[in-house]
């Protein structure tokens, strides 16, 4: 698996708000734990709720910033530009990956 890639094209596809496509990238059963908003979204259904209200609800446009990737997992810190308060914030993901989807992912605000 091609992690910068698969990384490069996941910002893309969540740029687009194309939910069928964003979904494709994780697990079915993927976790996604987001403490900057208190919470843990399991699974497509959670994800879909994460993904609908931080990102096509704040019209919420990411720029990779940096890239680490070792073995089997990844870390992005991006640039959130959007409709939310100051209009500008970094932010984290830290990836796990299983069978070329993601599998894990933690975000966080920096």
């Amino acid at each position: 698996m091609d992690v910068k890639a698969f990384l490069t094209d996941w910002i893309e596809v969540s740029n687009s708000y194309n939910t069928e496509k964003y979904l494709e990238k994780y697990c079915k059963d993927a976790v996604l734990d987001d403490p900057s908003v208190g919470e843990k979204f399991v699974g497509h259904e959670g994800i879909l709720e994460y993904y609908t209200s931080y990102f096509i609800g704040y019209k919420t446009q990411t720029a990779l910033v940096k890239l680490d990737i070792s073995n089997n997992t990844a870390y992005i810190e991006v640039e959130f530009k959007g409709e939310f308060p100051g209009g500008k914030i970094g932010g984290m993901f830290d990836f796990t990956f299983k069978e070329g989807k993601i599998f894990t992912v933690k975000a966080d605000l920096l």
